[in-house]
């Protein structure tokens, strides 16, 4: 057996003839790859899973256990292994079934050491090749990522430059794009460059609150301004001045309040609800719409005044779609994240199951794939996650649902909802699978099928989840 080394390959040789494991051991141990022995069919599948080689050397007919059941075992476990079939019983038939069910060659007996040598030797080049590329994609990892934010691709970059050169200096600005694009990490991208980076940074989902609360939840309320109001509460003005507030969806709000939120904006002055004193506040905005806010100017929803307030600095978000060159850094970001969080040692993505991710559309954009690879890594019961470890809605692979776009051009809003209403059929109903794989909350999926949600999802959607809890002072939070 060889020399055990931390950086070696490993190769696991499993033959029931003692002369072949003897023959095997002479012929290829070497510095750099430890060769590891079994006689027992068994033995040798425990070995894979403890030892984890690269190259698996496998006898096609041995006593109790089938090799060709032993390969598919093998490469079901991880498809990355090389397996390499040996045998004294060549057929056709079987080197085709072989080749079919993973195995990388299939060699006859008896063969000499020198043979040997020259195809393990291919294998351990392969190998070293592999490992050497896991090791350039964490270094680029490492150089590709922007405070939060991670990719490589030209509009990427774009998005890089402007955050750089406007953090220092904004005072209000609008992040554009798609659901599930990353427009809360460039807002917080902005707020970590910028030179309120040790304020408080607040969030409000505008899509989450009802009407009746939007003033309240910006502006605050003394106690006795309206029924409820039991006692005195900061808005998150207040709460984040000196630092940067995030408006999610403004898109959403309503137009009452907009007109409140302009005036804040123009003199950085906040009135709580039911109180006649004007209280001086220092905050920067960011505020973020997947919605076409020219077109609600249009349609008279939202001001053509706060646009341009919002919009003197404007970043556009691509979808993952206008991005796919940076999916595999995204998936090696997921990759060490995840497995870091569960604690699990996941550490590639077999070329099958990145083959289903690259023909994959990404309706949800990042937070999508973000979802598919959490409960992959979570599924994965080796270190590489194959198809049978992504989401039942990948594997079946099918396609994503046309939509009629008949001779009058729709609005963008309704092909959402359309496309909501498809993507749910196909999830049979299931408003929760539906919402996680479009990458929303249930209350903005419930908001584009134009449906009102349970009393119980419409007070969740109302609780806060992130950001500053509205229910506290600023000592609390």
């Amino acid at each position: 057996m060889g020399m055990a080394s931390e950086s070696a390959v490993k190769l696991v040789a499993i033959d029931d003839e003692p002369e072949s494991l003897e023959l095997i051991e002479d012929a290829l141990t070497k510095p750099g790859l430890e060769v590891l022995t079994t006689s027992d069919p068994d033995s040798g599948w425990e070995l894979v899973r403890k030892m984890h080689p690269q190259i698996v050397l496998l006898d096609l007919v041995m006593p109790g256990v089938s090799g060709m059941d032993l390969l598919a075992r093998i490469v079901g476990w991880d498809p990355g292994i090389d397996v390499l079939l040996l045998t004294g019983h060549y057929s056709t038939e079987s080197a085709v079934e072989a080749i079919q069910k993973g195995a990388c060659d299939y060699l006859t007996k008896p063969i000499t050491p020198a043979a040997l040598r020259e195809r393990v030797e291919k294998l351990l080049g392969d190998a070293l090749k592999r490992r050497h590329a896991l090791q350039l994609e964490e270094e680029l990892l490492e150089t590709s990522r922007f405070d939060q934010l991670v990719g490589r691709s030209p509009h990427m970059l774009e998005v890089f430059a402007r955050i750089r050169r406007v953090a220092p200096h904004f005072r209000n600005a609008l992040v554009t794009g798609g659901t599930g694009t990353g427009k809360e990490l460039v807002a917080r991208a902005l707020h970590n460059l910028s030179p309120v980076c040790s304020g408080r940074f607040a969030v409000c989902n505008c899509s989450a609150l009802v009407e009746t609360l939007f003033e309240s939840e910006l502006f605050g309320h003394v106690k006795g301004a309206f029924t409820g109001a039991t006692q005195d509460r900061v808005g998150l003005f207040e709460y984040a001045s000196g630092g940067t507030l995030f408006l999610d969806e403004i898109g959403d709000m309503p137009v009452s309040t907009q007109s409140k939120l302009l005036r804040v904006l123009q003199n950085q002055e906040v009135q709580r609800v039911g109180s006649p004193s004007v209280r001086k506040v220092d905050v920067r905005v960011v505020a973020a719409t997947n919605r076409d806010l020219r077109q609600q100017i249009v349609e008279k929803q939202f001001r053509e005044d706060l646009y341009y307030r919002l919009s003197m600095v404007e970043i556009k978000v691509p979808s993952l779609g206008e991005r796919k060159e940076d999916l595999p850094l995204l998936e090696r970001h997921f990759l060490e994240r995840f497995s870091k969080e569960y604690k699990k040692s996941v550490r590639a993505i077999s070329n099958r199951a990145q083959s289903v991710l690259r023909q994959h559309g990404w309706p949800g954009n990042v937070r999508e794939l973000e979802n598919v690879l959490g409960h992959a890594c979570m599924m994965a019961e080796g270190d590489i996650i194959d198809v049978r470890d992504l989401p039942d809605y990948l594997q079946r692979r099918e396609p994503a649902p046309e939509l009629e776009f008949g001779e009058t051009p729709l609005p963008l809003e309704e092909m959402e909802r359309r496309y909501a209403a498809r993507v749910l059929q196909q999830m049979g109903g299931n408003k929760v699978q539906t919402a996680r794989v479009l990458g929303i909350s249930r209350a903005k999926l419930y908001s584009m099928l134009r449906e009102s949600p349970p009393d119980e999802e419409q007070a969740s959607a109302l609780r806060p989840t992130r950001g500053a809890s509205p229910e506290t002072g600023p000592d609390d939070r």
